[in-house]
This record gives C-alpha cells, sequence and structure tokens, in this order.
C-alpha cells in the first residue's frame, strides 16, 4: 500500500485556500480546524490514508472501528473557497512525513489551492497567561501581507525548526508554488493537554485573515465534545513523538 487520497466527492471551488489542522502539541491545530469544520457545518469530501500511520484502528463506542485517516472538508465562503485538513494522527516516520505531505500538495494544487495556512502550537515549556500567535511564511514577501493580523514573525523569540505537516507543507509548498504561512499558539507544550486558549488565539487570527466570523464562545463545548475522540488519538500521538528520534538540539516547537 502506499499513501492514497480517496476523494469522495467532486467539488468545483473558487480560489481555495487550504487549512491544515493536525495533532500535535497542545492540539492547537486539530482543535481549530475541528471547530471550523462544526461551526461551518463543512462537507467532508476526501480522505488520506497511508501505511506511514501506526498499524492501528480506533474502535469507537459502538464496537465499530476505523483505520488512522486525515480527512479533507470544504466550504463555500464570500471571499474565497475554504479546504480544511484534519484528522487522527501525523506520520511515525521522516519518510512518511515527506510522501504524504507530497500527496496532500499534490491535490490541493489540482483543486486550485495557491495559499496554505498550517496551524500548530509553540512550546514554551511553561504555562502561558495570554498566548501569542507566533508565524512562519515560506516566501519573504508574505509578512507585508500577514504582518497587519497581529501575528509575531520573530522579534521576540527563535522559531529554529517546525517538525511535521505544519513545517513541511510551507517548505515543501514552495515548489508546488503555493504560498504558505504557519500560525502556532503559544503553550506550555504537553502533548496529552489540549490547550483551548491557544486554539482560541489561533482561530481569532484565521478568521481575520480568512475574511471570515466564527463564534468562540462554544470551543470549551466543543473540545469536551471532541474530548473522547482526542483521547484516544493522543495516546496516538504521544507512541509517535517516543519513536520520534531524539533531535541533538532544542526543538520548541513539534507539529
Amino acid at each position: 500500500m502506499e499513501t492514497i487520497i480517496k476523494q469522495l466527492e467532486k467539488v468545483k471551488l473558487r480560489k481555495p485556500i487550504l487549512v491544515e489542522g493536525l495533532p500535535g502539541i497542545g492540539n492547537v491545530g486539530r482543535v481549530a480546524a475541528g471547530y471550523l469544520v462544526s461551526e461551518m457545518k463543512m462537507k467532508k469530501f476526501a480522505e488520506l490514508y497511508s501505511p506511514h500511520f501506526l498499524p492501528l484502528v480506533i474502535i469507537h463506542d459502538d464496537s465499530v472501528s476505523h483505520v488512522l485517516k486525515n480527512e479533507f472538508y470544504y466550504c463555500k465562503s464570500k471571499n474565497r473557497d475554504i479546504i480544511i485538513l484534519t484528522g487522527d494522527t501525523q506520520s511515525i516516520s521522516p519518510e512518511g512525513h515527506y510522501e504524504i505531505c507530497e500527496k496532500i500538495l499534490a491535490f490541493a494544487q489540482k483543486l486550485g489551492v495557491s495559499d496554505i495556512i498550517t496551524l500548530g502550537g509553540f512550546a514554551e515549556g511553561r504555562v502561558v497567561e495570554e498566548p501569542r500567535v507566533i508565524g512562519s511564511v515560506n516566501d519573504k514577501k508574505l509578512l507585508k501581507i500577514y504582518e497587519k493580523y497581529g501575528i509575531d514573525f520573530g522579534k521576540e523569540h527563535s522559531i529554529g525548526t517546525i517538525v511535521g505537516a505544519s513545517g513541511l507543507l510551507l517548505g515543501l509548498g514552495k515548489l508546488y508554488n503555493i504560498d504558505g504561512v504557519c500560525l502556532m499558539g503559544e503553550t506550555i507544550g504537553l502533548p496529552l493537554v489540549t490547550d483551548p486558549k491557544a486554539a482560541d488565539k489561533v482561530l481569532q487570527v484565521l478568521a481575520k485573515i480568512l475574511g471570515i466570523k466564527v463564534d468562540l464562545s462554544r470551543l470549551e463545548k466543543t473540545i469536551k465534545e471532541m474530548e473522547e475522540r482526542i483521547k484516544k488519538t493522543d495516546k496516538i500521538h504521544k507512541k509517535i513523538l517516543q519513536e520520534m528520534p531524539k533531535p541533538k538540539e532544542d526543538i520548541r516547537y513539534i507539529g
């Protein structure tokens, strides 16, 4: 088996922008992406399966199981149509990360995507009372476009590296002529502690960029509804982190 994207519906989109939010530190990206899917009543139109995910299935309360997957959702919007990529997990190997991200970018390019926003958590190693949204772009020209949204692009911190899909989609996106920005909410940095405050800050900035209105008052409630699934896939994500090779230098951000 190789990484495949199964399209469930053919969609015609207008100037689509892709937003990625997969499991990672503080579940910031995943929660933000999942909340948008829920609030905007987005429709699933494709699924990604890969042999680079852990070899297991998730069993639900009704005893029905499914293999690990990523999912693509879409909705029509006033300014431009929006695609959300979220899901259960990321790759457990470096080779898998490259293969999966290239599949995602090729699929996005086919759909007419020219811009991508990746979401994640920036691990500070301490409790953050008022999280900043820290960013990185894949082309210097994009700084002028995104600075006006209050994103911190390195004046008071050093990002260093971005590990996982959130970073690779930026770097490889340039090869596909896709402009990219990564939005990271500051969080304590514990992979098994979901951080709604950091997700809230990321969502505020994301909504401004997308030109949409999002009611964030239900964020806490939505997280509680997601808790059971989050609990199960958090164990998967913890296993992935344990199996990743330890870096020689301090990496403050993962996925």
